[in-house]
């Protein structure tokens, strides 16, 4: 298979530059009419901004050429063999893995650890937020195996939510709803979103369009349920309450 490396990548440093073209322009405003920065700090933004768009940029090239092409090769692989139904254990174990390399969710935790002063240790919040992700993509896998309705994982799974909410107390419940959002990272929707529709593309009776997405939909979900659960678990064990808006 022959890859080029720097095919399309004019197009990316383009979409890069559309991207981050209007937080320049707000950040300038707002440096003229109120920030006032000295030039030491702009000088040290400006650096920030080139990183950034260096870095966004070489990141979505490498998805194209890398992540996107071998996920989704994987997927026919492993989806063409006799121990298909394995790939609800790989599943678990590359969702797993993949959360240690989401940048978002590393900043979430990180951010969680000082706010609470080590109360959600970043530790305990990685290993619940992969425990999680792992979930939802054998979840998907076996979706995509047994042909399964999405709406037979997703209403239930927001009812537990909803039983949950009314149990947690509310640094628990903030916390629970942004991990889900920070869990949807590039690693996860670039590399296992390919992974499932090539499983989908080679399993009988799948379609890669109807089944091999909705997967973003679980990993959404699940970790807003483990998050939800690991406050109930610190709740039980009677930790210190941080929640300042109980008494």
């Amino acid at each position: 298979m022959e890859i080029h490396v720097f095919q399309g990548f004019g197009e990316v440093l383009q979409e890069v530059a559309l991207a981050l073209v209007p937080l320049l322009i707000f950040f300038a405003i707002f440096q003229i009419f109120m920030l006032h920065l000295p030039v030491q700090r702009l000088v040290q933004v400006g650096i920030g901004f080139i990183s950034t768009f260096l870095g966004l940029s070489f990141f979505l090239q490498g998805v194209h050429v890398g992540f996107m092409p071998v996920g989704e090769l994987m997927g026919q692989s492993l989806g063409e063999g006799n121990t298909r139904w394995f790939l609800i254990f790989i599943g678990f174990i590359l969702g797993f893995a993949a959360t240690f390399a989401e940048p978002a969710v590393s900043i979430m935790n990180k951010e969680v650890d000082e706010v609470t002063g080590g109360y959600i240790s970043e530790r305990v919040m990685l290993y619940t937020l992969s425990i999680g992700v792992g979930i939802s993509i054998a979840l998907s896998m076996l979706r995509i195996l047994a042909g399964i309705s999405l709406w037979y994982f997703l209403i239930p799974g927001y009812a537990i939510v909803l039983i949950l909410i009314f149990m947690s107390r509310d640094i628990f419940i903030a916390i629970a709803f942004d991990s889900g959002g920070v869990a949807t990272g590039p690693m996860t929707v670039t590399f296992i979103s390919s992974l499932a529709v090539g499983v989908a593309s080679v399993t009988d009776g799948r379609d890669a369009l109807a089944d091999g997405f909705g997967m973003i939909a679980l990993v959404a979900l699940t970790p807003i349920i483990a998050v939800l659960f690991l406050g109930l678990i610190f709740s039980r064990k009677g930790g210190k309450k941080t929640d300042e808006s109980q008494p």
